[in-house]
């Protein structure tokens, strides 16, 4: 076992936000499920990275219910680590580093909630920590991003109005140029896949 998808984020957190609508990858359940069963298939491990924001009250609040795995996802199997993170990063507040290490694992194929966030910063910390590092873009999702400068408090209508936010598309496209080459290989899920 050389190699670990590390799926981030992807939790019904996300979904009790308005941003949900303007999602870039409605898809991301299907895209991380087709990635879970190469993995599996190739005999490498999966793990499972939950974000946890306790006693915030937010939707990233255990005590809400929704700090779980979207409906649809295929659920973790016997032996797959599923961490609990409270940094942006999957490394820093859990002990992923250690169970990648104990595993033999040399290369972390990346996928999740958001984009440019949280999948991003575990790509670059993974690659700092010494991992080959694959980037799967069409499996990450993100939402559209208000300048530093706009008004708290404004609906999803007014943000994506806003011709200051950043597109998903536009996201996506800065990730990619700011990982590949540097930190990680940008891949598609067919390319790891073959289908």
């Amino acid at each position: 076992m050389n190699s670990a998808l590390v799926v981030i984020d992807v939790q019904e957190s996300f979904r009790q936000r308005e941003n949900w609508a303007a999602v870039s990858n409605p898809d991301i359940v299907g895209q991380v499920n087709r990635l879970v069963d190469a993995t599996r298939a190739a005999g490498d491990l999966v793990v499972w990275v939950l974000h946890s924001e306790p006693g915030t009250g937010t939707v990233f609040d255990p005590a809400l219910g929704h700090v779980r795995l979207i409906e649809g996802v295929r659920a973790p199997a016997e032996g797959e680590p599923v961490v609990s993170k409270t940094s942006h990063n999957a490394f820093t507040t859990t002990n992923l580093q250690q169970q990648l290490t104990e595993r033999g694992v040399r290369e972390v194929v990346i996928s999740g909630i958001r984009t440019e966030q949280c999948c991003e910063t575990t790509a670059r910390v993974a690659s700092d920590l010494g991992y080959d590092v694959t980037f799967v873009t069409d499996a990450t999702a993100t939402h559209p991003i208000e300048h530093r400068d706009a008004p708290a408090g404004r609906s999803l209508a007014e943000i994506l109005a806003d011709p200051r936010t950043l597109t998903t598309d536009q996201i996506i496209t800065r990730t990619e140029y700011a990982l590949a080459g540097r930190f990680a290989r940008v891949a598609t899920v067919e390319e790891l896949t073959g289908s």
